[in-house]
């Protein structure tokens, strides 16, 4: 068939040649990146709004579309913590369906972009943007997280200025949540970095938290919310294609928010594959890659799911483990799907000041802190434009 664009994704490349060798170091690489992506993913999904099993889906899901249609060798897709600060907001104000439809529209325009080939644009994105940006959002994020760090009763507001104004009003925290939360955030940021790469730190902590709330019932004792007291039992199985419900005037209203989660998106995934093409000396397609993106984001949003890109910490992730085809990045999705399935009715116990620990670590980790520093010796400009962005 020949289409008016030119669509040649990387896995047609890279399973050339391919040997048991290859396999191997994917299979290694798949396995551990989808173990660390299972606490992070429900982590998102819920910082987002939405129940835990949705960022599940997306791992699953937008993880294989990603690694079959991508531009780059080794990109990791799923959900993302730059999408946090405006999916949440979205979910608060029209309701998850609402989610559902940007993910759908995002995912048309990010292929339009790919296809009329506006994906090398993304060079021409300055550095102080980019670091300003990233900072910025690693603050929202961890804003996030307070209700379920602290055990707080209520919802707090979306804005980051609103949750702030409330906290100073009224914060009674639940203390034994808070030391659980602390407790779990220091060991995931302490974990020996040797024996992070086989076993991550997070996934042993969440682990070891849902073991600890069974035997010392958490949610009776401590009044500690797991996630089956949050959101009762989760589905062991992926959720059939279905459209999501809304009239043309609710499609209509979420345009702009849709585009600016196809921009977002964009940005984020081609950054990260600039990345990894330094980390193994190769050339990703910045269209053929946006192509990816949208094919997942559409598939997103055909089975009830939220928005995702390739992600930056998961795509490292599986570089350092010894991941080098498309080929990890489907394992890494096969991965989490088994243990949804298989482990479904264990996830319940998990304690949410576990799950926002990982966050908060991920959050601490992405901030381009020592930037600041640096901003006396920068011309004023760029200061200003890495401010202005923060």
């Amino acid at each position: 068939m020949n289409l008016p664009f030119a669509f040649r994704p990387r896995i047609f490349d890279a399973l050339k040649n391919y040997s048991a060798q290859n396999f191997y170091s994917d299979l290694g690489a798949g396995l551990t990146v989808g173990i660390v992506a299972l606490p992070l993913s429900m982590a998102l999904a819920i910082a987002s709004g939405m129940p835990p099993q949705i960022g599940l889906f997306a791992s699953v899901i937008a993880g294989i579309c990603v690694a079959l249609f991508g531009g780059s060798r080794v990109q990791i897709g799923g959900p993302a913590g730059a999408f946090v600060p405006l999916l949440a907001p979205i979910v608060m104000r029209h309701g998850p369906q609402a989610l559902v439809a940007c993910a759908l529209m995002a995912g048309v325009i990010l292929f339009i972009l790919g296809a009329t080939k506006l994906g090398s644009l993304i060079k021409y994105i300055p550095f102080p943007v980019v670091t300003g940006f990233t900072s910025g959002i690693a603050i929202i994020i961890m804003s996030t997280q307070f209700r379920d760090f602290f055990g707080l009763q209520g919802k707090l507001p979306p804005d980051f200025i609103g949750k702030i104004l409330a906290l100073a009003k009224n914060f009674h925290p639940n203390w034994p949540t808070v030391l659980l939360a602390v407790i779990s955030t220091l060991a995931i940021w302490l974990w020996p970095k040797k024996i992070s790469r086989y076993v991550p730190g997070s996934i042993v902590i969440v682990v070891l938290a849902g073991i600890a709330s069974v035997i010392f019932d958490f949610p009776e004792r401590f009044k500690i919310q797991t996630l089956g007291t949050a959101f009762g039992e989760m589905p062991r199985s992926l959720p059939l294609p279905h459209l999501p419900s809304l009239t043309f005037e609710e499609w209509r209203a979420l345009v702009p928010a849709a585009m600016t989660v196809a921009v977002l998106g964009a940005i984020e995934s081609l950054l990260s594959a600039v990345v990894s093409d330094g980390m193994i000396d190769d050339r990703h397609d910045s269209n053929q890659e946006l192509m990816g993106q949208g094919i997942a984001n559409v598939a997103m949003g055909i089975f009830g799911g939220m928005p995702a890109t390739g992600v930056i910490a998961r795509t490292a992730t599986n570089i350092r483990c010894g991941g080098r085809t498309p080929v990890s990045g489907i394992i890494h999705s096969l991965t989490v799907l088994i243990i949804l399935v298989v482990a479904a009715p264990w996830a319940k116990n998990i304690p949410l000041a576990a799950l926002s620990a990982v966050l908060v670590v991920v959050s601490l980790r992405m901030g381009e802190w020592h930037q600041f520093t640096r901003l006396k010796r920068w011309p004023k400009s760029d200061a200003a434009v890495f401010l202005c962005a923060f």
